[in-house]
């Protein structure tokens, strides 16, 4: 019997001190539903906005070559290693030769063959012409017959037609004696440009497939580093908002505190979808960002965070970001049924895109205020109409700007480090 009113005195307990702790926070936000709101405020002001589009993505070279064999075969010399700088014409690779000597080898005496098959036929093509030549003479005089004069110029055709073909032959076997030593040539493969290598894929003695049979194996990739490239994915609500030649800031994840200029000069016009048909479909566009700034540690592959300045506005009214709100029960509490807030309902459309609404201090209470915004930055928003320069607006905290105040609401300003020590204090407590 004591256990179980031990229990239910603990059960007791915890409410209690729960009740008083979400009392403590609602006091805190509302100071109470008759007492003021703790707010802070801050004047408007002119200010100039930098409007930036934030992306992610990858550094990669301006210029890069994979190097692939168009012959197959095993490699017997590697004349770099990752990262070794090479000059154009260099030797880098060498295929064993063997098996293209033995085939060049071979279409060696194939054209050789060919080109003796030319001359027996040339020779059979010269003694059917002289016999015909006879046979005619003959004819004509009457001491041959048409048999014999037709059987000659029969004979003659055939040889001619042998003739041509033994040609053609030749011409043939030419064709794959050419190709052959170009297959043979390419066994030793050259730079095709300066730069450094960037990726090796094989080593010495292991055998490639070369691009003339299929894909082929890529053995190493030699990229010009003196100029380097962001290429992020910009999501399609922002990518209209980027023109070439906007300025970004980018953000290398293997160089800390480190913050290199670029200049946009590529924006894709291909859509890149990810996870298509499902509810998480992102659809994305690349933007390739030339870095203006060199550091010798940027290496291709490196991740960065690019932020892109898409528009500058000088002297322009502001207000803090978190200041500008939208509120459906701005019209003080009101329901829609009050005939203040049936005048005042939007059409259709409009109900569709709600105001932005700031709360401007005045004396000791707030009133809503509809706002027209433009461009905005990481901290402030443009003002296009509605407030006046020096006007106070609500700047904090969140929780009273999008819920708790409504017209005519008694505040009460407080300073935010004030706030922040009053916040760490009450944790402290508990």
């Amino acid at each position: 019997m004591a256990k179980k009113r031990s229990r239910k005195g603990l059960i007791i307990t915890l409410v209690v001190v729960a009740l008083l702790i979400a009392g403590t926070v609602v006091i805190i936000l509302r100071s109470g539903d008759e007492g003021p709101v703790l707010v802070s405020v801050e004047p408007t002001a002119t200010r100039t906005i930098t409007q930036t589009v934030s992306a992610i993505g990858k550094l990669q070279p301006e210029h890069m070559v994979k190097i692939s064999s168009e012959a197959s075969g095993e490699i017997i010399y590697l004349g770099a290693k990752d990262g070794d700088m090479v000059k154009e014409g260099q030797l880098l690779v060498r295929i064993r030769p063997d098996i293209l000597e033995s085939q060049l080898a071979q279409t060696r005496a194939a054209t050789d063959g060919a080109r003796m098959e030319i001359t027996i036929a040339k020779a059979e093509l010269d003694r059917s012409e002289a016999d015909l030549k006879r046979v005619t003479e003959l004819y004509k005089k009457e001491f041959a017959s048409k048999e014999e004069f037709d059987r000659a110029k029969a004979s003659y055709e055939s040889a001619a037609g042998r003739y041509a073909q033994s040609r053609s032959e030749y011409q043939r076997s030419q064709g794959a004696l050419q190709q052959t030593q170009a297959s043979a040539s390419r066994t030793m493969i050259y730079a095709p440009m300066s730069g450094t290598v960037t990726y090796l894929g094989v080593e010495t003695g292991e055998k490639v497939v070369g691009v003339a049979q299929m894909q082929g194996t890529e053995m190493m990739r030699i990229a010009n580093l003196d100029t380097m490239n962001a290429w992020v994915d910009v999501d399609e609500n922002d990518v209209a908002l980027i023109g070439i030649g906007d300025t970004a800031r980018v953000r290398v994840d293997g160089l800390p505190n480190t913050t290199l200029r670029g200049v946009v000069y590529e924006i894709s016009h291909s859509a890149t979808v990810s996870a298509a048909g499902t509810q998480e479909e992102v659809v994305n566009f690349q933007v390739r960002i030339r870095l203006v700034d060199r550091d010798a540690r940027m290496r291709p592959g490196m991740s960065c965070n690019v932020d892109i300045e898409t528009e500058t506005k000088s002297d322009v009214l502001s207000v803090p970001i978190q200041s500008v709100t939208v509120r459906q029960d701005a019209n003080g509490g009101k329901t829609e049924e009050d005939p203040q807030v049936q005048q005042k309902k939007p059409s259709s459309m409009e109900a569709k895109r709600p105001e932005s609404i700031v709360w401007v201090y005045s004396g000791a209470t707030v009133t809503s205020r509809a706002v027209k915004t433009g461009i905005s930055d990481q901290g402030y928003i443009e003002i296009l109409s509605g407030l006046k320069p020096g006007e106070q607006v609500v700047s904090s905290p969140y929780q009273a700007i999008s819920k708790l105040l409504t017209n005519g609401a008694p505040v009460r300003v407080e300073d935010p480090s004030a706030r922040k020590e009053r916040f760490r204090q009450l944790r402290q407590q508990q």
